[in-house]
């Protein structure tokens, strides 16, 4: 005989399988976010597409919290745990890179420095007012061609300039109101000009930072020229320096992280409470993006009052930072 309850294996399977395919869904997302925490773990940028993930490290938050969540409605209890400590790894790397201590020595001199991006030249016109506003004492411009250039060049109180003169995104510039004896620069497919500033009679060393950004396809040239930008760091350690711009890197990106270690660097954000404030892309940063542009000093310097301004018709938003050159004990 037949009873009502001959379909009941088939009803049965039905929710095993779902809780299969939840549990399979999970371990995917979890498998994804395992590989690129691995390879920040490892200190390695490996190749695409961890580097993209690596600049937005903190969001992998995101797909992590779901991945548990799925692992609770399937009661896939080892899923648990792995996404557990998957986010206490997250958690751990999230913390803003690097020292905040400030340097012992006397202070000499404060001055500020502000660097922006502004896309090919079309986020000058509102770079211009935040200048007045914020009256900068050095200020970094990438992505600045002929018309930005000849804009800038006509602020007043700016009377020393050194520039990589280029149309497009290869045009840079430095503005400074102390005297400059310019540099080679470091060498690289965008403008990246340099110059030594003198600053109330002690030398401190200026170095625009504006790499290939890590686009597939061209992972090693990024690698490469960020190498080169640590080249430049570790050339000398004793003369204070201010290394800034457009890094198109992340703290979370080992060939950054060689920068600082090479240069023995700190970043002004994250010494003026801005850690880990994002500053690309602009239009989405207040809500998701990555920290890109930075204002890396020497210990020589401590660094206050950090902050990313939003301009107009650029995809950055520009950083400004105080800082103070100290008097080091062993000079």
């Amino acid at each position: 005989m037949r009873g009502s309850g001959g379909g009941s294996p088939r009803n049965g399977a039905r929710p095993l399988r779902t809780r299969r395919l939840g549990a399979y869904t999970a371990a995917l997302i979890l498998l994804g976010v395992t590989l690129v925490v691995a390879c920040r773990a490892a200190d390695t940028d490996a190749v695409t597409p961890v580097p993209q993930l690596l600049a937005f490290l903190p969001w992998l938050l995101v797909p992590t919290l779901l991945g548990l969540l799925l692992t609770l409605l399937t009661r896939w209890w080892p899923g648990l745990v792995w996404g557990a400590a998957l986010l206490l790894a997250l958690g751990w790397f999230i913390e803003p890179h690097g020292s905040g201590a400030e340097p012992a020595g006397t202070p000499l001199a404060t001055f500020r420095v502000l660097t922006s991006n502004v896309e090919f030249g079309a986020g000058t016109p509102s770079l211009v007012p935040q200048i007045r506003r914020q009256r900068p004492d050095i200020v970094f411009v990438e992505e600045c061609e002929y018309t930005c250039q000849a804009t800038l060049e006509k602020e007043p109180g700016y009377p020393y300039r050194t520039a990589v003169v280029a149309g497009g995104s290869t045009g840079s510039l430095l503005l400074s109101r102390f005297p400059l004896r310019a540099t080679d620069g470091v060498p690289g497919t965008m403008g990246m000009p340099g110059a030594v500033a003198d600053v109330d009679g002690h030398a401190v060393r200026l170095q625009l930072a504006h790499p290939m950004p890590p686009l597939p396809g061209q992972v090693a040239l990024w690698r490469r020229e960020l190498g080169r930008l640590r080249d430049f760091a570790a050339a000398d350690t004793t003369t204070p320096t201010v290394l800034a711009g457009d890094f198109n890197a992340s703290q979370d990106h080992a060939a950054f992280r060689r920068i600082l270690g090479a240069g023995r660097l700190r970043d002004g954000a994250r010494l003026g409470g801005a850690g880990r404030t994002a500053s690309w892309p602009a239009p989405t940063a207040a809500v998701f993006g990555a920290q890109i542009d930075h204002v890396l000093v020497s210990r020589d310097f401590s660094a206050t009052g950090a902050r990313f301004l939003r301009l107009s018709d650029t995809d950055h938003r520009a950083l400004i930072v105080d800082i103070t050159l100290h008097r080091q004990p062993h000079r």
